[in-house]
């Protein structure tokens, strides 16, 4: 019995020491650690913020301090917060910052970092993430999912897998009114169309018909749900003569409609599809009564591709009518600002619409200067959102739908790989610093060779998953469009 009590008395005091660096030098350096989750800005529902010692270490250790309680971490050069301790630390905060203290034990000696900060905010974001993952290059691909991602947990599912649908390609998984019951996906191929979640019921849809130059590609819908704006599109990737930007997309054309998904009937306007101009990336606005799109004029491409840029132009939508407008009004001068807009997303608040701007191009994905930006759309005031972006794209981005909170893919940690970022904007309009999806292993992304491609946040769960999609691609007919 002796033995035992000193036993346990000998792993009390072992533990005591692991978790409780003693002697420790103070450093005036936040720990380098990664994810960069330094001082960031955090939605109360989010999985734990796991992270990893870039440095090499024999031990760590992280203190985790709320209001009324505080968790310790400790292990070899990883913390992994235990879930359900992170989660009754989150629901005491009530808009309180963590405050996190790190300390590395390596070469003898124990380093205590500067503490930092995570603010949680009340306002949560929405509890579900898709993005397709798939190798980052348009032109050499062999696998491609579409995941749904529940950010609370580490909990992950596959929605569409092209492997189990001859190869084709897949992309543009969207939500209408960031609700799982109502999404899209286009699938190509011989079978392909474009698979529409309403209303519980699985569709594929033929969405290409007789004067159309080719089939729906970048898409929104509408707030009723009973209709989707698309461009269609004839893309060209190529190899880029510019070492930085490895590949350039653009189309040789580009067209816009609005497809009604209760009639299957298409409809557009004269001067939103004849070869004078490109239009492209399409959205509603929150109230579904007005399109924002992209557009430049024609040019020839490949050859003039440095010099195409593209402005933002809204047009007015009737939904009792399916009817577009004759008057196109400019919301953002390509030739003013000497760039080119692509992405655009609409707040559901109708406060803001979020884009991305490069130097020129349609699909800057591979321009390292391709930026986020905001526009307020009740005063046209412009934020470059400094604090969000960083030195490599940022670009593929969707909002949660209390405004609060978007998600984007950037290439900042290498300069390949794209990745989800979250970002809070707070009552006044200012967006916070940006911080990764966290992962159950940190050293996931390290081992993932596979972009996070177009994030986008849902308020449920998808009703359907991958065998459904296989089932709908395999067995079914596509409903054709007049």
């Amino acid at each position: 019995m002796n033995r035992i009590i000193t036993y346990l008395i000998f792993l009390i005091v072992l533990n005591s020491c692991a978790t409780q660096p003693r002697n420790e030098v103070n450093s005036s350096d936040f720990p380098p650690i990664y994810p960069d989750y330094i001082d960031v800005t955090i939605p109360e529902n989010i999985a734990p913020l796991n992270f990893m010692l870039r440095d090499s270490c024999d031990k760590i250790v992280a203190s985790i301090q709320g209001l009324n309680q505080t968790i310790t971490v400790n292990g070899k050069n990883k913390i992994q917060i235990p879930i359900k301790k992170w989660k009754a630390l989150l629901a005491e905060q009530e808009e309180q910052k963590l405050k996190v203290t790190v300390s590395a034990f390596q070469k003898g000696e124990w380093t205590k970092y500067k503490t930092f900060f995570w603010d949680v905010k009340k306002s949560q974001v929405d509890p579900y993430l898709s993005y397709r993952l798939i190798e980052p290059g348009y032109e050499v691909w062999n696998k491609i999912q579409i995941v749904e991602r529940h950010i609370e947990s580490f909990d992950e599912r596959v929605l569409a897998d092209n492997n189990i649908t001859e190869g084709s390609c897949m992309n543009c998984h969207i939500y209408g009114n960031q609700d799982a019951n109502l999404s899209m996906m286009h699938i190509r191929g011989k079978k392909g169309g474009t698979m529409l979640n309403r209303n519980g019921k699985l569709r594929k849809i033929n969405t290409r018909n007789n004067e159309m130059i080719g089939n729906a590609t970048y898409g929104n819908i509408h707030p009723s749900g009973r209709f989707a704006v698309f461009s269609t599109n004839i893309v060209i990737p190529e190899f880029h003569t510019y070492k930085s930007e490895r590949l350039e997309v653009y189309d040789k054309a580009s067209d816009l409609i609005v497809l009604d998904f209760d009639q299957n009937k298409i409809s557009t306007q004269p001067f939103l599809s004849d070869t004078t101009a490109f239009e492209t990336f399409p959205v509603f606005s929150a109230d579904g009564n007005y399109i924002y799109y992209c557009s430049a004029p024609y040019m020839p491409l490949p050859d003039s591709i440095r010099s195409l840029k593209y402005s933002i132009h809204r047009i007015a939508f009737d939904s009792a009518t399916n009817t577009l407008g004759t008057k196109i009004d400019t919301v953002w001068d390509a030739q003013q600002y000497n760039a080119s807009v692509c992405h655009l997303k609409t707040s559901p608040n109708g406060k803001y619409l979020l884009y991305t701007v490069a130097d020129y191009g349609t699909f800057p994905i591979w321009h390292r200067e391709a930026d986020l930006q905001l526009m307020n759309l009740s005063t046209g005031e412009i934020d470059k959102l400094e604090q969000v972006n960083a030195f490599c794209s940022d670009s593929y981005h969707s909002w949660s739908s209390n405004s609060s909170w978007f998600v984007f893919a950037s290439k900042r940690d290498n300069g390949i790989y794209g990745k989800p970022y979250f970002s809070y904007i707070d009552k006044n309009g200012t967006a916070h610093k940006p911080f990764v999806l966290p992962q159950h292993d940190p050293e996931m992304y390290d081992l993932t060779l596979k972009s996070f491609n177009i994030p986008e946040l849902s308020r449920g769960q998808t009703p359907f998953d991958a065998m459904d999609i296989e089932k709908l691609y395999s067995d079914m007919e596509s409903e054709k469009v007049k």
